[in-house]
């Protein structure tokens, strides 16, 4: 038993090692699967944030020259005051996040669509009036500064970073390393040339050197196409200084030197054109609550400056409102949206649940001209996918039949060997049981033949004890045999209907002596029954077994008394045999009936046995299409019932 033991043990951690590898294999996949799942909604998250930051940009980008004033020129002909109409950032912005619009012209001064060209400023819009002057004033500020000391690229515009991230579960199908190097800048990349008219020029410039050439020489240059730089405007030292300073406020070559893009088409010569460099959308912080975004109008040698101011505050909370408050992954991951000047953290809007130790986390820092903004994306808590659960069931059915059928083949194991050795005890015992009476027998007829039964009484005696010896040796042999018919399904029943009152007289005939001879009294106690089916024979062998084994372990209680108990209950006939022996161990009472079993304490050991007597009586029972049931009594002992049902069965 014990090498089987060490075999089954050897088989479990062979099993066990690649099935915990498996294992381990697949929560790593679906851990990964379950990343790769967040990360990608991630992204979309911030893509989505990206694709309306990349619409403001457009948008922008696609407005005229001249709109930044009160009036423009829709179709961009003549100057006629009549043929001008209100900007549509005349009005106040329809989004909250936007203070309002301004243009800062070359030599630093401010106008703005809002105000009229009377200069009535409306009341409703005299404090947001009021905040773009301050902007600009901030902004000329900076743009002095920055000219006191050497400037780099990176003073005012940001580079786009990229976070360095592990190989996501994407990255195995699709290579997104072109796409984000294409994604540094929002709209525009370069710098392009854009055709205006006479009457933009004007709008945009509100010169009068710029609106009297204009008026003077439409004519002569709708016919000669004269170039823009014709017309008489002086770069003085300042607009120089303008100049260079823009160029360094962006980090890119002056579009003279050859990097730029013509955008225009010039066939239509219904109208003189112009042309005016715009350079891509950039931005610039002004204080901890605003950021100037703009483009760069350079016209004859002048740089305007146009564009909007964006409330961080404000545009940090709709970011989170329209992109994330209301989907499902806010009730899991939080959102972090930072707005950073150069190393310096200005403002930041946290939504969704809190984070303590964050398990996933993903950055996006946008490209320019809303470099200054960065997005983060923590979970502590990474949803579960539904692979999980059914690995989750699997793996617990797979571990559940692995651990039955392991059991299953110990406890098969185990019967076979404990059958096994409780067969080779009957052996063993049944050899002892033969050989003591025969003993006897032999022992008193060589008593017999040297003539030491000296009177006949004496004689009578000795053969009294050698009736008994060989009802004995009958009994135990008939046992055997009836028990190997039994268990081969070879015996043959011959029912017989009656009241159960023969077997009893003959049970008293049988058992009457030995019983006398142990001092066991025998108490019959039948109740009125109706007829009923049994085998006359087999029951008889029943109830001798049943007796006998109440003789061999009551013999050293106080009160040796046998019970023979027969009455109906229902649909069964009950015949039970109580002694007042020492009982049966609680552990053992099912047991006891297993074929060769034995219970294994001191009294066993002192007394012989076969460990068939039982085994017999349950397969007899069954035979009879009863059952047996062994139960210890309140007071002492034991009582073994059996139950035969009142209608005969078919046995044929």
């Amino acid at each position: 038993m014990n090498r089987l033991k060490l075999l089954i043990l050897v088989f479990v951690l062979a099993l066990s090692i690649p099935l915990a590898y498996f294992v381990w294999s697949a929560y790593r996949g679906l851990e990964q699967e379950e990343f790769a799942q967040l990360r990608f909604f991630a992204e979309t998250l911030f893509n989505e944030m990206e694709q309306e930051l990349a619409s403001i940009v457009k948008q922008e980008e696609n407005r005229a020259v001249d709109e930044y004033n009160y009036t423009y020129a829709p179709s961009g002909e003549g100057v006629s005051e009549s043929r001008q109409t209100p900007s549509p950032l005349a009005v106040s912005p329809k989004v909250p996040y936007i203070l309002g619009y301004f243009q800062n012209n070359p030599d630093g001064s401010f106008q703005t669509p809002l105000v009229p060209p009377e200069g009535n400023i409306p009341a409703s819009l005299g404090q947001v009036v009021g905040d773009l002057e301050m902007v600009n004033e901030i902004f000329n500020g900076k743009r002095t500064a920055a000219l006191a000391e050497p400037v780099t690229p990176e003073t005012f515009a940001y580079k786009q970073e990229e976070t360095a991230q592990s190989a996501s579960f994407e990255d195995k199908f699709l290579d997104f390393r072109q796409s984000r190097r294409q994604k540094s800048h929002l709209g525009t990349e370069k710098k392009r040339i854009e055709a205006i008219t006479p009457s933009q020029a004007v709008n945009l410039a509100q010169n009068e050197e710029v609106r009297y050439w204009t008026k003077s020489n439409q004519k002569k240059a709708k016919d000669q196409a004269a170039p823009p730089s014709s017309y008489p405007v002086q770069a003085t030292a300042e607009r120089e200084t303008q100049f260079a300073f823009d160029k360094e406020f962006a980090g890119e070559r002056h579009p003279m030197d050859g990097d730029v893009s013509k955008s225009a088409d010039f066939t239509d010569s219904r109208a003189p054109r112009l042309e005016a460099e715009v350079d891509p959308m950039q931005s610039v912080f002004i204080d901890g609550r605003y950021v100037f975004v703009f483009r760069r109008i350079a016209l004859d040698n002048q740089m305007y400056r146009q564009g909007f101011v964006l409330e961080i505050d404000r545009f940090l909370e709709h970011l989170a409102e329209t992109h994330f408050v209301r989907q499902p992954m806010a009730s899991f991951a939080r959102l972090a949206l930072n707005v950073r000047d150069r190393d310096r953290q200005v403002s930041s809007k946290l939504a969704g649940v809190p984070v303590e130790n964050a398990a996933f986390r993903v950055e996006r820092r946008f490209p320019r001209p809303f470099s200054f903004l960065q997005a983060a994306l923590t979970c502590e808590n990474i949803p579960e996918s539904q692979g999980r659960k059914t690995l989750n069931i699997m793996i617990a059915c797979l571990g559940f039949v692995v651990l039955a059928g392991l059991f299953a083949i110990y406890r098969s194991a185990q019967a076979v060997m404990d059958l096994s050795e409780r067969r080779s005890r009957f052996v063993s015992s049944v050899t002892h049981e033969l050989k003591t009476p025969l003993t006897n027998i032999r022992m008193y007829i060589e008593m017999l033949e040297q003539g030491m039964a000296r009177t006949p009484e004496r004689e009578q005696e000795y053969y009294k004890v050698l009736h008994s010896e060989s009802a004995r040796l009958s009994r135990l042999i008939s046992n055997v045999l009836e028990f190997s018919r039994l268990e081969q399904k070879t015996f043959r029943i011959e029912t017989v209907i009656g009241t159960f009152e023969e077997v009893v007289a003959e049970l008293k005939r049988v058992m009457g002596e030995k019983l006398k001879q142990e001092g066991f009294a025998l108490k019959v106690v039948h109740e009125a029954t109706p007829s009923f089916e049994y085998d006359r024979e087999v029951m008889l062998q029943v109830l001798i077994n049943l007796t006998e084994n109440s003789v061999k372990f009551g013999k050293n209680s106080s009160a040796k008394e046998i019970a023979l108990r027969i009455f109906p209950d229902g649909k069964w006939v009950k015949i039970c045999v109580d002694d007042t022996g020492p009982g049966i161990p609680r552990h053992a009472l099912k047991k006891v009936f297993d074929d060769f079993y034995r219970v294994d304490d001191s009294l066993t050991r002192t007394t012989r046995g076969t460990g068939i007597g039982l085994a017999f009586v349950r397969k007899a029972a069954t035979a009879l299409g009863g059952k047996v049931r062994a139960v210890n009594n309140v007071s002492a002992g034991c009582s073994i019932c059996i139950a035969l049902p009142l209608k005969a069965a078919d046995w044929s």
